[in-house]
């Protein structure tokens, strides 16, 4: 299996801070990746990194074969920033049909894409008018309307209930089944066992690039929260601090 992302000695500063420290893996092709770490690890710089929108100090990021960023990888990603991306004057349906427009698709890709989301029922509402959960399944229906071939979601189940989170994850897979990369930001690591493969990433470095199954092997324990902890020790940071979101 050919990889969909592969970054190479990704080094990102911001200020005098150093947010990612020469970070290097891959992300395979047709699979959920997580990307698990607390807040401040640098999971949202990686996947700013990865869309093509964040500046660097060095090293290369590849997306689908071709440098971050590059004008032709447009409308072949995806992106769902942590901040919902829809316009709060449009109804649900309004704002994927609109997305849909940019991308050259129908109005019924972005009805099912809304229905795939579990908006059906609230899609002529005003997006101003949803719930910050509901926001946010919102603007994940405008990512996924154009069918991209990689999608990065930025803590995409943030303040979903559970049953919805469930749903959310098994429309992850359906998609990784049909073909799609995705790539998904968590700082909750009960989500890390829904996922293909890991990228666990603390204060800017990546500590484990593995399947949940091989992480818990390294580690000898089945829970992969204490697993992420052993391997924080094991690499001699201190796992009681944590840095500025990033």
């Amino acid at each position: 299996m050919d990889d969909a992302i592969a970054v190479r000695d990704l080094v990102v500063d911001r200020g005098r801070r150093r947010v990612l420290d020469g970070i290097g893996c891959t992300v395979p092709r047709g699979a959920v990746t997580g990307l698990l770490g607390p807040s401040g690890s640098g999971k949202t710089t990686l996947m700013r990194a990865v869309v093509g929108v964040q500046t660097i100090n060095s090293g290369t990021v590849t997306v689908l074969g071709r440098p971050a960023g590059t004008a032709e990888l447009r409308h072949r990603v995806g992106y769902l920033t942590q901040a919902p991306s829809v316009y709060a004057d449009l109804t649900v349906r309004e704002n994927a049909r609109y997305f849909a427009t940019l991308q050259g698709r129908p109005a019924a890709d972005a009805d099912r894409a809304v229905t795939d989301v579990g908006l059906a029922a609230a899609a002529g509402q005003l997006v101003g008018t949803l719930s910050g959960g509901q926001r946010s399944r919102a603007s994940l229906a405008c990512a996924l309307v154009g069918e991209p071939e990689l999608i990065v979601l930025d803590e995409p189940t943030v303040g979903q209930d559970p049953v919805l989170r469930a749903d959310l994850w098994a429309r992850f897979h359906a998609l990784a089944a049909a073909g799609t990369t995705l790539l998904v930001s968590s700082h909750v690591m009960d989500e890390a066992a829904r996922c293909d493969r890991l990228l666990l990433i603390r204060q800017g470095r990546l500590i484990a690039d593995d399947t949940p199954d091989a992480v818990r092997a390294a580690t000898g324990v089945d829970d992969l929260e204490e697993a992420f902890l052993r391997l924080i020790r094991a690499g001699g940071t201190d796992p009681t601090t944590t840095g500025e979101t990033a």
